[in-house]
């Protein structure tokens, strides 16, 4: 099963897009739940992406694509 890792949609209060500044493991990596994954920058402000399930991280956004609240990320495939 997989899991996607998605943008909050209550991350930030307007509606403005975002940048992905940095993955914190890389593509294939075992992460678990609760890990910071990932991190976006939006109006000059950093955001922490945190893993929303166990399993091996598949990075679909890379770091300077632009992204919006409700955005894939990347995905999680559980056991």
């Amino acid at each position: 099963m997989n899991v996607d890792i998605v943008v909050p949609e209550d991350m930030w209060e307007e509606d403005t897009e975002a940048v992905v500044t940095t993955w914190l493991y890389d593509d294939g990596a075992a992460i678990k739940k609760g890990d910071l994954v990932a991190e976006i920058m939006a109006e000059k402000v950093q955001f922490e992406i945190l893993a929303p399930a166990d399993g091996i991280l598949q990075i679909t956004k890379v770091v300077d694509d632009v992204v919006t609240k409700g955005s894939v990320l990347g995905t999680i495939q559980t056991s």
